[in-house]
């Protein structure tokens, strides 16, 4: 069983930063790509960020130049280090990665709870 655990979340003053961090556990034996979304109010889930496992990136324009995504592979964490947040970056954000669990074949895609990011002074 796989088990994705998020922290960082927080208010936080427009212009101001914040770092989620997404951390792996379980019988997990290979991570591929992990990624950051998000959804708002009233709104769908949105791809944020992703990186797969040789450091490829990619952002979603909303973020660009703002937000960058890193992973530590050694321990199966990714993170999201946001700069310059915005009122429209408040979301509940969730990771996503795609991981092959002992005693599964194939890779599939396992969720985090998701962790609040409000923006607002």
């Amino acid at each position: 069983q796989v088990q994705l655990v998020e922290s960082g979340g927080d208010l936080v003053q427009p212009g101001g930063s914040l770092r989620l961090s997404c951390a792996a556990s379980g019988t997990i034996l290979a991570v591929n790509t992990m990624a950051w979304y998000r959804q708002a109010p009233g709104r769908q889930r949105e791809l944020v960020a992703s990186i797969t496992r040789t450091a490829y990136t990619v952002y979603s324009d909303s973020v660009k130049g703002r937000f960058t995504i890193s992973r530590d592979n050694t321990k199966n964490t990714v993170f999201l280090q946001m700069n310059t947040l915005r009122p429209e970056d408040t979301a509940v954000y969730y990771c996503k990665i795609q991981g092959r669990a002992a005693g599964r074949g194939v890779f599939e895609d396992y969720w985090g709870q998701g962790t609040q990011v409000t923006v607002s002074s």
